[in-house]
Parts: C-alpha cells; sequence; structure tokens
C-alpha cells in the first residue's frame, strides 16, 4: 500500500485515516461506512488526503481519491502501516479491547489528533463499574493517550436504516415500504425520536480533524427529535406514494424488532427513547438548540432536515 507523507508544514494537506466496521445493532452504534464515506468527501474536497481502514463488505462506494486498505481498526496490530504518516484518526467502529493498541500504534507513529465517533452511553456508563463500561472505556484509553483529542457523540443518524446499524426504529421501513407501502411501529402516533443528517455529522468530524479548536471537547452531534409520523410523511413524499402507518403495542414492536436480530439492550433503549422524547418533545428539543457549540455554529450552515434525506435517498423505498 502505497504510503501518505507526514505532515511537515502548513503548505503539506493534511492525512487522515478513518476506520468503517461492518453493521453492529447495539445500542449506540453509528452506521461508520455512511458517516465515513461523507466524511472522506469533504475531506478531499477540502484538499486533504484520506486513508480508510474498512472492514470486508464496507470497502466499496469510497471517494475516488481515497486510499481503502481491507482490515479492522479491531486488529489494529494486522494494519500498523496505516498509521503511518497520518495527521489524525476518526475513530469509528473501535472496542474497548484493542482500541488502547491502536492507540499505541497511533501515537508511536507520529499521529497529532483522535476523534471519536463515539456516542451518549458514557453519561450512562459513568455510574456503573469501569469493566462494564464499552463507550466510556473507548473515550477515557483516548484521553489517556497522550495526542490530541475531541468526543463526538451523535444522536441517531438518518442513514442508519440503510446500513443496518441502530436504531431499530425504522429498520425494516425500507422493505416494507417497497413491498406493501406501509409502516408498523410502536409509539407510531405519539413517538418521536433524535435524528442527525449523515453529512452533518461529518461536517463535525470535519471540523474537529482539520483544526485544533475542539481538543479536549465532547461535541454534542445532535438532531432534535422527530416525530415518526412525520418521518413517514416525508419519504411518502420523496416517493409520491401513500405509506399507510399502523401504531403497534410496545409488545409487538419488541417482538418484530428480535426477530430482526435487534438486541435487547438496543430494544429496550429505542422504545424508552421514542416515549420520552414524544412525552418531553418540548423540552428535550430546547436541549438540542441549547447546546454549545450546536451543529450549526460547529459546521457553518443549518443543518439538514429529514425532508432532505428522504427525497435524497428516495430511491430505498420505491
Amino acid at each position: 500500500m502505497g504510503g501518505i507523507e507526514r505532515v511537515t508544514g502548513a503548505s503539506q494537506p493534511l492525512a487522515h485515516l478513518l476506520t468503517a466496521v461492518g453493521a453492529r445493532k447495539d445500542a449506540g452504534s453509528s452506521p461508520t461506512g455512511i458517516v465515513g464515506r461523507s466524511l472522506a468527501r469533504q475531506l478531499l474536497a477540502a484538499g486533504d488526503r484520506v486513508r480508510v481502514l474498512a472492514e470486508p463488505g464496507q470497502t466499496d462506494g469510497w471517494p475516488e481519491g481515497a486510499e481503502v486498505a481491507e482490515g479492522s481498526i479491531t486488529r489494529p496490530a494486522e494494519h500498523a502501516e496505516v498509521f503511518a504518516g497520518v495527521d489524525g484518526v476518526f475513530l469509528a467502529g473501535a472496542v474497548p479491547a484493542t482500541a488502547p493498541d491502536a492507540l499505541a500504534i497511533a501515537g508511536d507513529a507520529g499521529v497529532r489528533r483522535i476523534v471519536v465517533l463515539s456516542s451518549h452511553g458514557p453519561e450512562y456508563e459513568q455510574a456503573y463499574p469501569p469493566e462494564t463500561w464499552f463507550w466510556l472505556a473507548i473515550e477515557r484509553a483516548v484521553e489517556r493517550s497522550g495526542m490530541e483529542w475531541t468526543h463526538i457523540r451523535p444522536s441517531a443518524v438518518m442513514g442508519a436504516m440503510i446500513e443496518g446499524t441502530y436504531p431499530a426504529t425504522g429498520s425494516d421501513w425500507p422493505d416494507t415500504i417497497r413491498s406493501e407501502r406501509t409502516v408498523r411501529e410502536a409509539f407510531l402516533n405519539d413517538g418521536c425520536y433524535p435524528f442527525i443528517h449523515e453529512d452533518d455529522l461529518a461536517a463535525v468530524a470535519v471540523a474537529a480533524l482539520r483544526t485544533g479548536e475542539h481538543a479536549g471537547a465532547v461535541l454534542e452531534a445532535v438532531g432534535p427529535p422527530i416525530a415518526t409520523r412525520s418521518r413517514v410523511a416525508a419519504i411518502a413524499e420523496a416517493i409520491g406514494c401513500d405509506i399507510a402507518a399502523v401504531d403497534l403495542p410496545p409488545e409487538v414492536g419488541r417482538a418484530r424488532w428480535r426477530r430482526r436480530g435487534w438486541p435487547d439492550g438496543g430494544i429496550e433503549v429505542t422504545l424508552y427513547a421514542l416515549r420520552e422524547y414524544g412525552a418531553r418533545f418540548a423540552e428535550l428539543t430546547r436541549w438540542t438548540l441549547d447546546q454549545r457549540p450546536s451543529v450549526r455554529e460547529i459546521i457553518g450552515r443549518p443543518p439538514r432536515g429529514f425532508g432532505d434525506w428522504a427525497a435524497e435517498n428516495a430511491g430505498l423505498f420505491r
């Protein structure tokens, strides 16, 4: 694999390593491939150099100009060469067991900056013993690495249903809308869920990777709560067809998601969030708007809405 030269001055383009893993259905997991491809496009457009370490199944679809190597960030010792000449790493899909190894290799290679695609899990994990941590273990390892760091804690990503990652809500919509023009969901009438467009999440990562402005910060890359019915309506408008909406009892929704392979933890978090964001819509919308720096402030433009995403991905539902 061709190497990326070390950044030696302001005139040299920054070099970044992005990691992507196969779809995970665990609570808090983001679609690393979808976000990473958008991030790669944006970094290349800025004139930077991009290298990708992607698991099998995630190696296709990267923009021209990105250097793609097949492998897994969960086995960093097998792929130490990808860290050579890299200024910053977008650490997505790491696991606690091997994250310290990846960070040690990165540090030895001269990496200066780590941007973690994290979760809101650390807010809850800190109440439990360290041996039970997942996201918090990764964040703490990064903080101890000696490299400059930024943690990005996103809300659910709109494109999660494409890659098959968390959240469970909407995970079967492409299938049922294409085949039946129907959506079936628990809390369909009253439920809400917070989403961010993958391009906006990637733009937050661009800001963290390319400057030191957000060093040592936890960035709340959160979108506002979106009513389930408004998501269905946006897709219906995008495809130009009516979509029937069926409100399921929670136990039925739980069973449907379980049959699709979602773990109980992710299911319960989804049901809880649908209920809570619906019941506390105004309060949690205000919480989102009050975050500083806001997504809008970080990326320098208004975040994109679900209607935009539905129009861009209408083919998924036709």
